[in-house]
């Protein structure tokens, strides 16, 4: 087995990279493998979460988020629209088996739609979906 070598670098520096990779690809038996990239700023109507800075903007503005709250929040808004059951949450999130999840999940979300939303009542983002759990819902935000 050869040799690896793992870079990482700015999206700024990327068109260099390639130019050094195309070089050395000519001149050595080399395989550039990117790994798939997650966007660094999820970007909504209002609302902004740069997930390499760990940085949440509604309308422009900071948000302090716990760490459980901004977890929460970068998990249901990676994959918008999406439910997930309290199980899942508290498992991807808490990185702990779910036996009693309930309360911890409800008052996180209850937490987030209070800091996150005009009106926590009525939240733009966290949908409850009967029955199942929770999703980032995207659908007639700004509206």
């Amino acid at each position: 087995m050869g040799k690896m070598i793992v870079l990482t670098f700015e999206d700024s520096e990327e068109t260099i990279f390639q130019r050094a990779a195309s070089f050395l690809a000519d001149e050595l038996r080399i395989e550039v493998v990117q790994q798939p990239v997650s966007p660094s700023v999820l970007s909504f109507h209002g609302l902004e979460i740069w997930q390499h800075h760990r940085r949440m903007l509604r309308d422009r503005k900071d948000v302090l988020l716990t760490r459980l709250e901004y977890g929460t929040l970068v998990f249901l808004a990676s994959s918008p629209n999406r439910v997930f059951t309290q199980s899942q949450i508290f498992e991807a999130v808490w990185s702990m088996e779910s036996n009693s999840c309930h309360s911890s999940v409800v008052n996180v979300i209850y937490n987030l739609r209070k800091k996150i939303g005009p009106d926590s009542k009525n939240p733009t983002y966290l949908k409850t979906v009967l029955g199942i759990g929770y999703k980032f819902s995207t659908n007639n935000v700004g509206e």
